[in-house]
């Protein structure tokens, strides 16, 4: 397995998800599913524009858009077995006018170590167009002030 190498930037503002491995997530080794992250990571993105003030359970339909997936990539690290619980640590790595792309570290509470590292790039599409579109302004503004370093 690869090794982890946090590359976290200096000051990033980081937003934290937290979910428990349970009997569904587990193949028959009792080793999370290599796709379960990835509905980990969708729980901690969920969680992130929450924060941010964007809830998916509105803002699509607010903002007549969807964030369908262009890229994707993981890195596993060490295996999550169930009844470990994950915590998520996500950031922004990049706002396009159109694009967002972000990564979220899941660590292990139990051993204190990253099991994966998943990085997601979606782009803004027209909900009824279903064509390229620019990320909402209001959406884009917030994600870009996230961007900033946190102040020490």
């Amino acid at each position: 397995m690869p090794r982890f190498h946090d590359d976290l930037p200096e000051g990033a503002r980081v937003f934290h998800a937290r979910l428990p491995v349970q009997w569904a997530d587990v193949d028959i080794a009792g080793i999370m599913y290599f796709p379960t992250y990835w509905r980990f990571a969708e729980y901690a993105e969920m969680e992130m524009f929450r924060e941010l003030g964007f809830p998916y359970d509105r803002v699509f339909e607010q903002y007549e858009f969807w964030l369908p997936r262009v890229h994707a990539e993981a890195d596993y690290h060490a295996p999550a077995l169930m009844g470990d619980w994950l915590r998520m640590r996500t950031h922004l790595v990049k706002i396009g006018a159109s694009s967002v792309r972000w990564k979220t570290v899941m660590f292990n509470e139990r051993t204190e170590e990253a099991s994966a590292v998943l990085s997601l790039t979606v782009a803004c599409m027209g909900r009824e167009t279903r064509k390229s579109m620019p990320l909402p302004p209001p959406i884009r503004e917030t994600l870009l002030v996230a961007m900033q370093p946190e102040p020490s």
